[in-house]
């Protein structure tokens, strides 16, 4: 991946009437979700609705950009997405709601035996099991049991927000990639599963756009983790307390290698906070990261699409859960890797949020203390729907 310039501007497009049509998710269940077997535990209409007004409250109260996306979901996956979303926040504000790593571990095995459950069909009465529960369920419904969620891709993103629980530094940006890696990125595989897609060429373009999200995660929070205040008083509307440590210490969590190269000092962040020598030389190289990724999976897009293939190896394609069964078109022919972008698409979407917040960066001069970048860009609505027509992100 060769570096790149940050950052590019995008001009913003006439607002369009179409926008009214975009609707969330229906507050009726799924018709096409099958009745509880004897073996699962059975889950009421009101239950069913009472968990998605839950989760969608919970999306538009600390992670807004992910309820304004919800309309690019196809509508049989929404469920799934509201689910994996709300379950992302839960795990991600276990440090920023409990005053220790230990009580904040303890809370995370909860998480991991929430979701064991949920998936064996025998959800706690808890609103985001009894989603993802239901999720489960109707994605196993609609594709005859063969398609379900990885277990194994929801332990590794709380594993990995229980081993930075204490905030620990990023040895070097490579180690921050890999945290991004294992919690945006996967969540992104998670869901193109609902929809369901298993395709490598659909990771692969996901890895990218998870690890441009996640890598941009960090620096939303380094105020806050820099410059903790009382607990539970952050909000998330830009995706930010997601990344807040479980310490009450402040801590700046930049990739060390490059505090190291820009000359920043930790004790200088946290007196100085936006004026510390080196501090914006620092931000810019982490978001240059960030941003290479989002344009790699422009590229790929357009080589994809011009039948060029991926345009290189997908580093974690090895991995036992990436797998490729193509979906099969009518006549019985399988899809190509163009038309496996292009139903994928609409998971590809969060690209949109985290270039709009990078482009913003730049405005500020890369001084991510700027109080603008702490809420959600009014384009959003529009940049997504211009690059929802244009299949651009």
């Amino acid at each position: 991946m060769q570096p790149a310039i940050l950052l590019r501007r995008v001009a913003r497009p006439p607002p369009s009437t179409c926008l009214r049509h975009l609707r969330y998710a229906s507050s009726e269940p799924s018709s096409q979700v099958s009745q509880p077997s004897s073996t699962t535990t059975a889950i009421s209409t009101e239950e069913l609705t009472s968990a998605r007004r839950y989760c969608l409250d919970t999306l538009r109260k600390y992670d807004t950009p992910s309820s304004l996306l919800l309309p690019y979901i196809p509508t049989q996956a929404r469920d799934a997405y509201i689910a994996l979303r709300a379950f992302n926040i839960d795990v991600a504000r276990t440090a920023d709601t409990t005053s220790t790593p230990t009580i904040g571990s303890m809370r995370l095995q909860f998480q991991r035996d929430a979701v064991t459950k949920s998936l064996a069909g025998t959800p706690p009465k808890q609103p985001i099991a009894i989603l993802l529960a239901h999720a489960a369920e109707g994605l196993e419904a609609r594709t005859d049991g063969k398609a379900r969620w990885s277990k194994s891709w929801f332990m590794r993103i709380v594993d990995t927000r229980e081993k930075y629980l204490s905030n620990p530094p990023y040895p070097n940006i490579e180690a921050l990639e890999g945290y991004a890696e294992n919690t945006y990125s996967t969540l992104l595989y998670l869901t193109l599963q609902a929809l369901p897609m298993a395709s490598l060429t659909a990771d692969h373009v996901a890895s990218h756009i998870g690890k441009a999200s996640g890598i941009a995660a960090v620096l939303r929070g380094l105020p806050l983790i820099a410059f903790p205040g009382p607990q539970n008083s952050h909000s998330n509307q830009g995706q930010m307390a997601g990344d807040v440590g479980a310490s009450k210490q402040g801590a700046v969590v930049l990739p060390l290698d490059i505090m190291a190269s820009t000359g920043v000092r930790e004790e200088d962040v946290l007196r100085n906070g936006a004026e510390a020598k080196g501090l914006r030389d620092a931000v810019f190289q982490v978001a240059t990261r960030a941003n290479d990724h989002l344009i790699t999976a422009r590229q790929m897009l357009d080589s994809i699409r011009a039948g060029q293939g991926e345009g290189h190896e997908f580093e974690h394609g090895h991995e036992e859960e990436h797998t490729a069964f193509p979906g099969v078109l009518g006549g019985g022919k399988a899809e190509t890797q163009a038309q496996e972008v292009e139903r994928a698409f609409g998971v590809f979407m969060p690209a949109v949020a985290t270039q709009l917040w990078l482009d913003r960066l730049q405005k500020c001069d890369f001084d991510v203390f700027d109080a603008k970048l702490r809420v959600t860009d009014w384009k959003l609505p529009w940049r997504g729907f211009w690059g929802w027509r244009r299949r651009k992100i």
